[in-house]
């Protein structure tokens, strides 16, 4: 199951320096949903390597605003605790494993 992000939390795991990716969602984006099964099943391949998780903007504070944030769903890739890649917009599951392969 894909890990639920807060602005709290999302401080202490990217502190840890862990592979993450944190997909930037809405209810009520359709795209989001389209979405939202790939990044649970990826969430779940990739379960103990990589932290893949869901940061709802609805209830957001200053995150988007700081990774400039506009359009969802935005996916971040970090690394290190670093911002490597992003990608905006639904994408196949291939090309968002590809992606994720890449912070391994």
């Amino acid at each position: 199951m894909a890990y639920t992000f807060n602005d709290e939390n999302f401080k202490e795991e990217l502190a840890s320096g862990k592979p993450m990716v944190v997909d930037f969602w809405a209810e009520w984006c359709g795209p989001c949903k389209r979405l939202a099964p790939i990044v649970e099943d990826l969430a779940k391949a990739y379960e103990g390597r990589v932290l893949i998780g869901k940061y709802d903007v609805d209830e957001a504070g200053d995150l988007p605003v700081e990774y400039g944030v506009r359009n969802i769903p935005t996916l971040l890739f970090f690394k290190g605790g670093q911002l490597v890649d992003r990608a905006v917009g639904a994408m196949p599951a291939e090309a968002l494993a590809a992606k994720i392969d890449a912070l391994l």
